[in-house]
């Protein structure tokens, strides 16, 4: 059986343990949340190097992928120095590959209305490939990085704009301690309401879960959520909030949804060739292999 464990900043409340089967291998998957503690994710990683199949790297990204530019976070880059044996991926194979084909499948099998909706995607920076998803679905988009990780109200309303902002401000924010950028620990279960308009004004919210749910307003009647990594609370917390349909990119596995680090970790086990020699086309022949669908729940009529 093979062993895929992603380490987390995020919150242990969150962890989870399954078994599941892909292309006839049988896994077992781990999520191990440290609670923001860096030195722990650091011991962590280091006592299972050579032990384990492959490393998710939760709750953080290795790198920000902007329009071709690619910008290594400090921190993660900490973290991912600490393993010398095992591979460890940031979901950012996936999150170039597998979301873009979920965008594409939502548009092609009409489960999903895209064509000339307004979206809010949380974050363009750590998802690029959605991003472009989405505006060549027709979607009229808005992203969220510098309100959602600076707190500032300043939306992109188009890709050049995401790209511009990027390299003036990717330099500086990946070298700052992570925390400061994005929700880890305790901080993860915190909801505090903020910058409400962005979240009525469109039709679909998408992006990172915990960007999206850190400033959630108490109502988002019928809404689209596509995201990633939910817990069968977060499901039901959006219910209750509103939310008319909820998709994720990455499928349900004993009742959650992993995040893409974790179904990297996956591929990187399956693939025939050496981590670190694997490519975009390598992650698509086992996508196609795999035929992982997206889940789309419909919570309120």
């Amino acid at each position: 059986m093979k062993h895929v464990i992603s380490i987390s900043l995020g919150s242990s409340k969150r962890n989870h343990t399954v078994e599941a089967e892909f292309l006839g291998e049988k896994f077992l998957i781990e999520r191990i949340g440290t609670d923001g503690d860096m030195n722990k994710a650091e011991a962590l990683l280091k006592e299972l190097d050579g032990k384990v199949d492959a490393f998710g790297m939760g709750g953080i990204d290795l790198y920000i992928v902007t329009g071709g530019r690619r910008y290594a976070i400090r921190d993660a880059e900490r973290l991912a120095r600490a393993v010398t044996k095992t591979p460890i991926v940031d979901g950012g194979g996936l999150k170039n590959t597998l979301e873009r084909r979920v965008i594409r499948y939502l548009e092609e099998s009409n489960r999903v209305t895209l064509a000339g909706k307004r979206a809010l995607l949380v974050s363009g920076a750590d998802r690029w490939g959605m991003a472009e998803g989405l505006t060549q679905a027709g979607c009229i988009l808005t992203c969220g990085d510098i309100i959602f990780a600076l707190g500032l109200p300043i939306p992109l309303r188009s890709l050049n704009q995401l790209k511009v902002a990027a390299a003036l401000i990717a330099p500086i924010v990946v070298r700052l301690p992570f925390k400061l950028l994005y929700p880890t620990g305790k901080k993860q279960e915190e909801v505090n309401p903020r910058f409400t308009r962005y979240y009525l004004d469109n039709d679909i919210i998408a992006g990172d879960f915990l960007f999206i749910k850190r400033h959630l307003p108490a109502e988002i009647p019928g809404k689209t959520i596509i995201t990633n990594t939910v817990t069968a609370t977060d499901v039901e917390d959006l219910r209750a909030r509103g939310v008319k349909t909820l998709v994720t990119t990455t499928p349900e596995l004993g009742g959650r949804s992993f995040g893409t680090n974790v179904m990297e970790a996956v591929l990187v086990s399956l693939a025939e060739k050496p981590w670190a020699e694997l490519t975009e086309n390598d992650y698509e022949e086992l996508l196609d292999r795999l035929d992982l669908k997206p889940r789309i729940l419909t919570l309120n009529e």
